[in-house]
């Protein structure tokens, strides 16, 4: 049982997948559900015949419904549809039940199924090597919507490695793209990015690959850290190099960023402003970055109703503006 909670921690899923496992909440959540790939009636529906498993798959464990397909859920999305909620409050449900300590809340009289989870974090053996093959495609109009939405050039994307695919590969089983698609090729390993798609991730990187550093100049007056690679694509449209971590949870290693400075004169970090989010994971990084390693911290202002600086390019249809939020805060 957790009788305190450490400072860094906070109500979001990376932080309580690193103290319970996805098997755990679906054990808990889903009565049904007796072992991984093994059928079971639906508790989500009137199901005559055992036609869900939970499954795994891109990495991740699903809950799919063969016999219904809009019932296919990662552990989080299943507690929200089951209990008719938001996200967070799925979060804060999960919290509650498992008794993680991430809010103040403490409903422990409430506990979902009548009782407190068990946390065995049980986990799924993984292959020893995920291998991630793809089909590129032509790149099409709807493709030029997309990203000029972003002002991001197609120049842009083939520096940084980006292509449209119609298929992809995880080890032996082969993926048919429904909606856009694209593969980020990172050194020798690939990020599938669907924005269309309920899942829109697949990867097969690790922590050591960092976003947009083989694309780096050899030196420069300033470097930024940002979220993701479509925010580090939009800043080089502005000439600005910068990179991002696999995940906006990571913390930069020392290691990484002495090279980094001796690389750049200055470095600052720009990470989502989850402005809707109470717990703000992305400014409760960059905080603890900030407070680290002495950086600046810019982040897009909360009336700008944007959570990161790609959504405000998008909204503004600006560059300028984005290079004026900088040139503020710096």
């Amino acid at each position: 049982m957790i009788s305190s909670r450490p400072s860094e921690d906070h109500l979001h899923t990376d932080v309580i997948l690193s103290k319970i496992s996805e098997y755990d909440i679906f054990k808990y959540y889903c009565p049904n559900f007796i072992e991984l790939n093994k059928k079971f009636c639906s508790d989500l529906r009137k199901d005559q015949s055992p036609s869900v498993s939970v499954v795994l798959w891109k990495g991740k464990l699903l809950y799919k419904d063969f016999g219904h397909p809009d019932h296919t859920f990662d552990c989080f999305n299943y507690v929200k549809y089951k209990y008719s909620c938001t996200f967070m409050e799925a979060l804060t449900i999960i919290d509650n039940d498992f008794n993680l300590g991430l809010t103040s809340k403490n409903n422990s009289a409430l506990f979902s199924m009548g009782y407190m989870a068990i946390v065995t974090n049980k986990k799924p053996a993984q292959p020893k090597v995920t291998i991630i093959k793809k089909k590129s495609r032509p790149w099409f109009n709807h493709d030029k919507l997309f990203w000029e939405k972003y002002l991001i050039s197609k120049k842009t994307l083939i520096k940084f490695d980006v292509s449209p695919i119609s298929h992809y590969w995880i080890n032996e089983y082969r993926f048919k793209c429904d909606s856009i698609t694209y593969a980020y090729r990172i050194s020798k390993k690939y990020k599938i990015y669907s924005p269309h798609s309920e899942h829109k991730w697949t990867s097969n990187t690790t922590n050591k690959h960092i976003q947009g550093y083989k694309q780096l100049p050899e030196s420069g007056d300033l470097l930024i850290l940002a979220s993701s690679l479509k925010d580090v694509m939009c800043l080089h449209e502005l000439g600005i190099p910068a990179i991002a971590m696999q995940s906006e949870m990571l913390m930069p290693s020392e290691k990484l960023i002495d090279h980094l400075k001796s690389r750049f004169k200055r470095i600052v970090v720009f990470y989502d402003n989850d402005f809707t989010n109470p717990n703000n994971p992305g400014q409760t990084m960059a905080k603890k970055i900030r407070e680290k390693y002495w950086f600046t911290n810019i982040l897009i202002p909360d009336v700008y109703q944007c959570k990161d600086l790609s959504d405000y390019v998008a909204k503004f249809n600006s560059l300028d503006g984005l290079q004026n939020l900088i040139n503020i805060q710096i």
